[in-house]
């Protein structure tokens, strides 16, 4: 039997049976737009809080100095371990597998001032590096800390969006002079907005960054707060935290197997979990979801209960002159496919219609700060292929079972059937 004359037989049906058949498919279509919302919801939250996440770095991790709690080569325990100026060149010199690496100096509670307008705010002395590691990029008209202001020791100031705001309002700050503990310094950049979930030094809105050459000769600090490194491969994490404890720990004169001697924060491992996590997420969604589309399935599987009885007749006959169990088998399953698909079909249409109208609805400020945090709901690809698939799966068992029912059809009995 060709396709034309199951569709045939499908439209003949649906004639017969129209308010059965058009709640099925009204079922069918609730169903599908409940999956693949959540799904949607789940993904464009996935996607936002990973780009929110990336807020802090690009796959880096960031090490303090710890404590040494075993005695080394005639040394005791309790030193404490701070890094050098020089200790990032060190480390990049023996572990290949890091990329890029700077140190960072960091105070709280600097005065900060403008005009009339005065502050006490975070600043950072950090590399230019930072730019691409930290993603500190700078808003259009501005620029980040290059080598030339390292090597210069430049007093110039790239400043968290925040804290431009609060000390500039609408003024343009590029160019212009603040005082940094009465100290002048320029304004080279400000950073552009970006959402940021978690932070180790303060979120970088507010942040005051200076060279570090520069931070150095003005606060005198012998030892620098913490350093960011980044690998080649976020797989390397674990290799390079191992070689960290060795290579400093021959500097440092520390048990390489103290794990107390430096704190390491390997932020691409917090990511991974991250991620483990919305996948658990989604797939909740997803089986909630599944059930409502379950209960629309049920109602596919009695559709096709109800058509086989009323065609008792026909299906003998069918068979009396010479129908094989396969045609009959494949003809219902076909039949209940049909169905499930073409309610499918309009629940995944209105479904996309309404997420991509949601994404061009405007929105109030307070809610445009909940959208950026929470994302936009999202239909991917890979969420059109779950749905066709539950799709399939339950299009097939909905109309499996009536069908084999109806290709074991007894003809002689069917023929006497009313």
């Amino acid at each position: 039997m060709n396709l034309t004359m199951m569709y045939n037989l499908f439209i003949r049906d649906f004639r017969k049976q129209k308010k059965r058949i058009t709640l099925t498919l009204v079922a069918l279509a609730w169903g599908t737009m409940s999956i693949m919302l959540l799904l949607a919801f789940g993904e464009g939250l996935h996607r936002q809080m990973a780009l929110n996440q990336r807020g802090l770095g690009n796959n880096i991790a960031v090490m303090w100095g710890g404590q040494t709690t075993k005695a080394f080569k005639g040394l005791g325990k309790g030193r404490p371990i701070r890094f050098q100026a020089e200790d990032p060149e060190y480390i990049a010199a023996r572990i290949p597998e890091i990329k890029q690496i700077a140190g960072e100096y960091s105070r709280w509670g600097v005065k900060v001032q403008y005009k009339d307008q005065i502050v006490n705010e975070h600043i950072t002395g950090i590399y230019p590096n930072f730019e691409d590691m930290r993603f500190h990029i700078p808003q259009m008209g501005g620029r980040m800390i290059n080598q030339i202001d390292m090597e210069h020791r430049r007093r110039v100031a790239f400043l968290g969006w925040d804290l431009s705001e609060r000390l500039f309002g609408e003024e343009d700050p590029i160019g212009k002079q603040i005082l940094v503990n009465s100290t002048p310094f320029i304004v080279i950049g400000v950073m552009a907005e970006k959402m940021q979930m978690n932070s180790y030094e303060g979120m970088d809105e507010n942040l005051l960054a200076m060279p570090s050459t520069t931070f150095k000769a003005i606060f005198g600090d012998p030892w620098l707060d913490d350093i960011v490194y980044q690998p080649h491969d976020p797989k390397d994490m674990p290799i390079i935290e191992k070689k960290l404890y060795e290579v400093l720990g021959a500097k440092y004169k520390f048990d390489p197997a103290d794990d107390r001697t430096l704190q390491i924060w390997d932020v691409v491992s917090s990511q991974e979990e991250f991620t483990n996590i919305m996948i658990g997420i989604k797939m909740f969604l997803g089986i909630i979801g599944s059930l409502t589309l379950l209960i629309a399935g049920v109602g596919v599987a009695n559709i096709m209960y109800v058509s086989i009885k009323e065609r008792t007749r026909e299906i003998g006959i069918k068979m009396a002159v010479g129908a094989k169990k396969k045609l009959i088998l494949s003809q219902f399953l076909t039949e209940a496919l049909m169905i499930t698909f073409t309610g499918g079909a309009i629940g995944m249409t209105i479904s996309y219609l309404l997420t991509e109208g949601f994404k061009r609805l405007p929105l109030s400020p307070d809610a445009a700060d909940v959208v950026d945090f929470m994302g936009r709901p999202t239909v991917s690809f890979e969420i059109g292929f779950v749905v066709i698939a539950i799709l399939g799966l339950m299009g097939l068992f909905s109309g499996l079972f009536p069908a084999m029912r109806a290709a074991s059809v007894n003809p002689v009995e069917s023929l006497r059937y009313e």
